[in-house]
């Protein structure tokens, strides 16, 4: 059977279940068109903890637990390793397995360029490099902070990436636009109408279901702000707090973050609460893929911000959270990044740019709930479908399906 490594972080990024969908999807797309998917992560010593966030041995830690609990769980027994250092330990496939498996595999998918251990990365025949996070990659690697390896292939889910209105520099890369993948057997659609609603949220007499809208969050982002061009840009609680009383002017819905946010935060908790934000500790939440999974499919639809950068420099980028919300047939609500003159907006996605106009979606999705949530379906199977996505990432890379 051809054989397809791909690349990207579970092990490094425990307790985040979204997140490991994000790889989860790439793995599960190309198996469904006919391919052997070997999933490979690396970690260092400095990355691995304990319970408790104390540093530990790679064997104590609960990286090493996590990826096993994900890898069971998917299905990929005999079909992943970890790499811990140069190569000291692997768990899962033997470090002799994985350079045989690097020979005879027909590409390396990268996500984010996450595979850099050369004695591995230099057995592959050709490469693609895929960016999740335009802006910062290309600022970066312009800047030589972190410059890009070379690969064969450059993709990125910022679609706006070269265009006249997008400040992004290509740093001479031929970048190719790409959608984030979902299989969409992994979030049957369901209705509304499939989630009893607590008494609270019972339609009044002639008016309007409330909607609970939700998120999976981080309020800082992964990564500090950048600078670039004499202009610095802003991160996602930037973008929050701009909305920050949304849930005061949206009368017909509430709003939950599953938020990662540091109890330092004092002043931004307490403007959170007193607006009526409701909050959700994500490591209860939402930790694993099943959870993660059914956090969506419990909710009624999805409100986010985006992170500054993205929003500021026109990305077009599109959030692999909000795929799932939408195969799952949960409409989206969620601040626009230049992906509107792209993808097909108004019923299902709803783009905002100010909190008013996330105010007013919020009220037509909840008012025209039933059809929003058809909609949102819709989107997803014509526009992030892991089998038209990732046949054109093989189609431009020389892999024929």
């Amino acid at each position: 059977m051809r054989t397809i490594v791909v690349s990207g972080a579970l092990a490094n990024k425990p307790f985040n279940g979204g997140e490991a969908w994000v790889r989860l999807s790439w793995v599960r797309g190309l198996q469904r068109l006919g391919f052997r998917v070997v999933l490979v992560e690396q970690i260092g010593p400095a990355a691995c903890v304990d319970s408790a966030g104390v540093p530990a041995p790679f064997e104590r830690s609960v990286n090493l637990s996590y990826f096993r609990s994900v890898i069971e769980w998917a299905g990929l027994a005999g079909s992943a390793a970890l790499v811990y250092g140069g190569g000291e330990a692997c768990e899962g496939l033997t470090w002799r397995e994985l350079h045989e498996a690097a020979a005879s595999a027909e590409l390396l998918v990268n996500i984010s360029g996450h595979l850099a251990l050369e004695p591995l990365f230099d057995r592959f025949r050709r490469t693609a490099y895929v960016d999740i996070d335009p802006g910062f990659t290309q600022f970066w690697h312009a800047e030589g902070t972190s410059p890009l390896r070379p690969h064969d292939h450059y993709f990125t889910i910022g679609e706006n990436i070269g265009t006249a209105d997008c400040p992004i520099p290509t740093g001479g890369i031929p970048w190719h636009p790409i959608r984030q993948p979902v299989v969409l057997d992994d979030w049957a659609a369901g209705t509304r109408a499939d989630i009893p609603a607590p008494s609270d949220r019972r339609r009044p007499a002639g008016g309007v279901r409330p909607a609970r809208f939700t998120t999976v969050a981080n309020w800082r982002g992964p990564f500090g702000r950048v600078q670039f061009g004499g202009r610095t840009y802003g991160l996602k609680l930037h973008e929050f707090r701009r909305c920050i009383d949304l849930p005061r002017r949206a009368a017909n819905s509430s709003f939950e973050l599953a938020l990662d946010i540091h109890p330092a935060e004092v002043n931004d908790l307490a403007s959170l609460r007193e607006n009526g934000w409701q909050l959700t500790d994500p490591k209860r939440a939402a930790a694993t893929p099943e959870a993660f999974r059914e956090f969506v499919r419990g909710s009624d639809a999805e409100f986010s911000v985006a992170q500054g950068i993205y929003v500021e420099t026109n990305s077009g980028w599109f959030s692999d959270r909000t795929t799932r919300y939408l195969a799952a047939g949960r409409p989206v609500l969620v601040q626009d990044t230049g992906f509107s003159r792209r993808l097909p907006c108004g019923e299902g996605l709803v783009p905002f740019t100010n909190v008013d106009e996330a105010a007013a979606g919020a009220e037509r999705i909840a008012a025209n709930y039933e059809a929003h949530c058809a909609a949102a379906r819709a989107v997803a199977e014509r526009c992030f479908d892991a089998r038209a996505v990732l046949k054109r990432v093989l189609d431009v890379a020389g892999v024929g399906t």
